[in-house]
């Protein structure tokens, strides 16, 4: 897959005019430009752990024809974001970028030295009378004009804006590609183009499942990667119970064969998505060159699971941090080619860089039923109920939470992953013979419990006829029960599947008054699920693409949207959000 990651642009705008004015701002102005730079590249990352760049204008932008000589640049340089820094007044329309199709975002110092706010103002004004939304950023505090501090509050807000226009510029040209079509009627998996191409700038690529058997039987994979890998799995991936009745289950034998073939699989998705120069070596030039999918869909269900093993372990595999070749980044996989949650795994992990878990939105459990059933009464996070999460496929290693944070479970980069964490993920799942009454041809489904603790986000796009793509999400913890309480409520399902128990923060508003309206009010039959408390990112980046949230728990002091929100009301920001949405249209 191509990989030339965009740049953030960093623009300093000077007031324009000479003898004295502009001379007396440059070093400070420059200064500004210089400092967001640093700090963007220290602290943001893209996919494979390099540092994000920053290109800054040659010179600072007092009119129109450096504003020009700027977005020259910008464009040779493939910026992807724009962030205009200034202490001064500047001509507003005359010192912005009027690049459409790229985030912006404004920094207007807050000193009294210089109208720095005055500009911001006016400069926001401008892009809201244009029709490019723009975020503005003014620090709390008044700063002295020779400050080269960036106030906590800028930072903070610098980095939302950051990491989700980043994201954006990430999806920008890549593809989802669907591994097979429509899985059981499910809608996510009815690949909707028109949102692809006109939200995320993105492109759709399909190919039939058929395409496996093809490089099954011509061999069209790395023979010798294929070997490692299957030695690697024989030696990690740990095998549990067999849960079919007798006159079901399958023998060793034809097991073995089965887990050459789920290997095999895995390697041909992933070369499917991203591509693999080693099969030219091997005289497959077209297929070598993948599809160029930064997300991609498995099907499976049920025209290939009535016959041939599930895609359960690929999609593990692919989605995890690592595999038989060392620690990686992960690749978005989602089951069923549920397109709308592999795009919401995709936000979630273009935001965090992290591993996601994919899981149906399976049962609400009240503490009165849990009580009932089990005779424990829930505490903590979990006392006002649960969300069992779980579904038989794309649910990465690192949702086991063997990672840790400051000695508390967590998921990580990758590159900050050490192998021992790794290691300690394998070995606390098991891979169990698929359920043949579910998967007529096998495979092996991913079996482990998420830790307690961990502070998530639960995330689902949905789309709506005459109104569009909407975002939905939730913030909580995940929560560790006592094994007996956990075991008696796991086996009332699947218990070959992944679990993670979670419970939501409620607020007392909305559809958040109880976990139970949590539940009632979720779009769809799954959710993808992401380490940290990152809702406030998921609005900015919503906001930047133009999708409303329909529904959250976020803090009203952490949403970040373009100033221009504002002007479509301030009582109901809901509200507000849809109309601000509707008006300016989808970013392509």
């Amino acid at each position: 897959m191509a990989t030339n990651y965009p740049k953030i642009g960093i623009r300093p705008t000077i007031d324009g005019r000479r003898r004295g004015v502009r001379e007396s701002l440059e070093v400070q102005t420059m200064g500004m430009a210089q400092r967001v730079a640093e700090f963007l590249e220290e602290k943001l990352f893209y996919p494979d752990g390099s540092q994000v760049e920053c290109v800054i204008a040659d010179s600072t932008i007092g009119g129109v024809k450096e504003a020009a000589a700027a977005a020259q640049k910008f464009a040779s340089e493939n910026v992807g974001v724009s962030i205009t820094v200034t202490p001064c007044w500047c001509y507003g329309s005359e010192t912005m970028d009027m690049d459409a199709t790229i985030p912006h975002a404004v920094w207007g110092f807050n000193g009294t030295e210089r109208p720095g706010a005055v500009y911001l103002a006016a400069v926001l004004s401008a892009y809201a009378q244009k029709g490019i939304p723009a975020f503005g950023i003014y620090g709390e505090d008044v700063q002295d004009s020779g400050s080269e501090e960036i106030p906590a509050d800028v930072q903070a807000k610098l980095l939302q804006f950051a990491k989700s226009a980043l994201a954006v510029a990430l999806m920008k040209g890549k593809s989802y590609l669907s591994m097979g079509s429509v899985s059981m009627g499910i809608a996510g998996s009815i690949v909707n183009e028109q949102f692809f191409q006109d939200y995320l700038g993105m492109r759709n690529e399909y190919v039939d499942m058929s395409e496996f058997v093809r490089r099954f039987e011509e061999e069209i994979y790395d023979q010798a990667e294929f070997e490692h890998a299957l030695a690697w799995v024989k030696e990690n991936c740990r095998i549990g119970a067999d849960n079919n009745p007798p006159e079901l289950q399958i023998s060793d034998g034809e097991k073995e064969k089965q887990w050459e073939t789920c290997v095999k699989m895995t390697l041909i998705a992933r070369d499917l998505m991203v591509g693999n120069p080693k099969l030219a070596e091997l005289g497959f030039e077209e297929e070598a060159n993948g599809h160029n999918a930064l997300v991609g869909g498995f099907q499976g269900q049920r025209h290939w699971t009535d016959h041939f093993p599930n895609g359960d372990f690929m999609e593990t595999l692919l989605n995890s941090s690592f595999d038989w070749n060392g620690r990686r980044a992960p690749y978005i996989v989602a089951t069923e080619n549920d397109s709308l949650n592999g795009v919401t795994m995709l936000f979630n992990y273009l935001l965090t860089n992290t591993a996601q878990i994919f899981a149906d939105v399976r049962t609400y459990w009240s503490p009165a039923a849990v009580e009932r059933v089990t005779g424990y009464t829930l505490e903590g996070d979990a006392a006002n109920g649960l969300l069992h999460l779980i579904n038989s496929g794309s649910a990465a290693l690192d949702g086991t939470g063997e990672q840790s944070i400051d000695g508390k479970p967590a998921i990580k980069p990758f590159w900050e992953i050490t192998d021992e964490e790794a290691d300690s993920c394998i070995a606390q799942t098991r891979f169990r013979a698929a359920s043949q009454e579910y998967f007529r041809g096998g495979g092996f489904s991913t079996d482990y419990l998420t830790k307690g603790g961990m502070p998530v986000t639960m995330a689902r796009l949905n789309l709506v006829k005459g109104l569009g793509p909407v975002l939905q999400l939730v913030e909580g913890f995940t929560v560790e029960l006592p094994e007996a309480v956990h075991k008696t409520l796991d086996e009332r399902t699947d218990p070959t599947w992944p679990t993670t128990w979670f419970a939501p923060k409620l607020t007392n508003q909305g559809s958040f008054k109880s976990v139970y309206d949590v539940m009632n009010n979720w779009g769809a039959n799954h959710g993808a699920i992401s380490y940290g408390h990152i809702g406030a990112d998921l609005i900015t980046l919503a906001s930047i693409l133009r999708i409303p949230v329909s529904m959250h728990n976020v803090e009203e002091s952490r949403i970040f949207r373009p100033r221009v929100w504002s002007l479509f009301g301030t009582e109901d920001l809901e509200s507000a959000d849809y109309r601000a949405c509707r008006n300016f249209g989808p970013l392509y």
